[in-house]
């Protein structure tokens, strides 16, 4: 069977994903169920894997899905919900809206330096919708809030969900989680440094002339994510880079803004939190303040600490056939379980009543449901595909047709699986065996180019279907996908050209 008849099948499981959820419009949860299917169908029939490794690799890409991705998934969105239910983020959102009254820098303190936060926090939508509702509840007109928001979830994605996606990739493929983040952040840096900017010439207006008076503002809010991120990455990990940038960020975007004075054409009545005192404060963020201590605290970089907690883990081969991989499963040193632990003492710090905590964490079960069965279904579908020789086939036929240009190519992949699926961690568990095994071949640095495909997701997720989707919801214009799409569709153009320079001349660096 020619490579290309084998690239066309192999990406079939892929491209049933775009039938489904771009044109039958099915539920994600479905489409990638059918995935699932269809790869292990293929994988038994054209590359004859035997039935019995078929199902134990889709046991192993289960679970690996379950431990730790769903817990730290489930954990996240149950502190955000927990917080909400304790009326903790109102007071959030009230002690951001009382720092300027300058409608750029409101935009700016709110989509770029909040929304990294809940995106690094918790992800999966949550750091669009949040934002976007607080911005249309202080008057911003709603598409405008959702297009922001948009594009400023997008190169924070790599790290959403206390760094879910980029460890994910990195277990993945077996390469170092910290380098990895590092290079990612590196890759990153020019947009994210490039996104407030493009932010605050929307918020104001008036182009380039919307940037005066704040660029340094604007400068300093980009700069003060990116090198904090990078300092993260290159010494503890993706755990907490984006967190790390998001915070400090905001701490020097909060104390420049609240000494800048508002020019009259920009200014904007907000309603502020007026009975907050520094206990309600605390209370509020209590629960973020203990993730960030634990997380850190358990980290390399209190590595008697780390090596004392590493010893509780388990190591396992699941699938049955030829060179299985060894999978280890972190018992107590995971994200999930301190994010958990941070949730219940944050809760009881804000008079949480166990009848709270029992109906927020059902009620969160059942609202990640869909994601759950999504992550089993496509962890499964790439075990699959690897075990069989599925990636490697479809690996072999990018590398024949783009040779030395492939990482022209990279950041597509990455954009693509994102863009369909509406999640960094999956667009990784599709494409990442791919861009291994291209740099594998093509002898370039894999950290390099497997970071691309994160790149690549940066832009996806700002065009991803489910993202405007989850963006309408919440500030109530629900139907109007197809106006926003237009709105946001020439920056991701503009920028996924930008990704592909970098990928090329970064690789030819290196």
């Amino acid at each position: 069977m020619n490579t290309g008849l084998l690239f066309v099948l192999g990406l079939c499981p892929i491209l049933w994903l775009i039938l489904a959820l771009l044109v039958l419009k099915w539920p994600t949860w479905k489409a990638a169920v059918g995935s699932a299917l269809l790869a292990a169908i293929e994988a038994m029939l054209v590359w004859k894997l035997p039935a019995l490794d078929t199902g134990s690799a889709a046991l192993e890409g289960i679970m690996m899905a379950l431990w730790p991705i769903v817990v730290v998934i489930i954990a996240a969105v149950f502190t955000y919900n927990l917080c909400v239910k304790t009326g903790a983020m109102e007071t959030i959102k009230g002690m951001l809206a009382s720092v300027t009254s300058d409608r750029r820098l409101l935009v700016l303190l709110i989509a770029w330096c909040f929304g990294g936060f809940m995106e690094g926090m918790a992800g999966f939508g949550t750091a669009i919708a949040i934002p976007a509702g607080m911005l249309a509840a202080m008057g911003f007109d709603p598409i405008f809030s959702c297009l922001v928001c948009l594009l400023a979830n997008g190169f924070p994605t790599p790290w959403g969900s206390i760094g879910i996606p980029t460890t994910t990739l990195a277990n993945l493929v077996g390469l170092e989680n910290t380098h990895l983040s590092f290079v990612e952040s590196l890759q990153c840096a020019p947009f994210m440094l490039a996104v407030p900017f493009i932010m605050m010439m929307l918020a104001g207006g008036k182009g380039m002339k919307s940037l005066k008076g704040i660029g340094f503002i604007t400068l300093m809010s980009g700069v003060c994510f990116v090198i904090p991120q990078l300092i993260v990455s290159w010494f503890v990990g993706a755990d907490l880079a984006v967190v790390v940038g998001a915070v400090c960020s905001m701490a020097v975007t909060i104390v420049l803004a609240m000494k800048k004075k508002t020019p009259p054409e920009y200014e904007m009545e907000v309603k502020t939190e007026k009975s907050l005192t520094l206990d309600k404060a605390l209370r509020a963020w209590s629960p973020f303040i203990m993730i960030f201590i634990l997380l850190l605290g358990t980290s390399k970089l209190v590595a008697p600490v780390n090596s004392w907690l590493a010893q509780f883990s388990s190591a396992v081969s699941v699938y049955t056939g030829a060179d299985p991989n060894t999978i280890s499963f972190v018992w107590i040193n995971t994200p999930g379980v301190w994010i958990f632990l941070s949730a219940i003492v944050g809760g009881l710090i804000q008079h949480a009543s166990w009848e709270d905590f029992r109906s927020v964490f059902v009620a969160t079960v059942k609202q990640m449901t869909p994601t759950i069965i999504t992550m089993c279904s496509v962890l499964a579908t790439a075990k699959i595909m690897s075990y069989s020789g599925m990636i490697g086939d479809i690996a072999a036929f990018c590398i024949a047709v783009t040779g030395s240009f492939y990482t022209i190519f990279a950041p597509w992949l990455g954009c693509l699986g994102c863009f369909v699926t509406g999640s960094g961690t999956s667009s990784g568990l599709l494409f990442g065996q791919v861009q291994m095994d291209a740099a594998t071949a093509l002898n370039m640095d894999p950290f390099w180019v497997v970071g691309l495909n994160m790149l690549g997701v940066g832009v996806g997720k700002m065009l991803s279907p489910q993202s405007i989707a989850i963006a309408l919801s919440a500030v109530g214009r629900t139907g109007r996908d197809s106006e926003l799409l237009k709105k946001v569709l020439p920056y991701g153009a503009v920028l996924l050209v930008l990704t592909s320079l970098v990928g090329y001349f970064g690789s030819i660096l290196l």
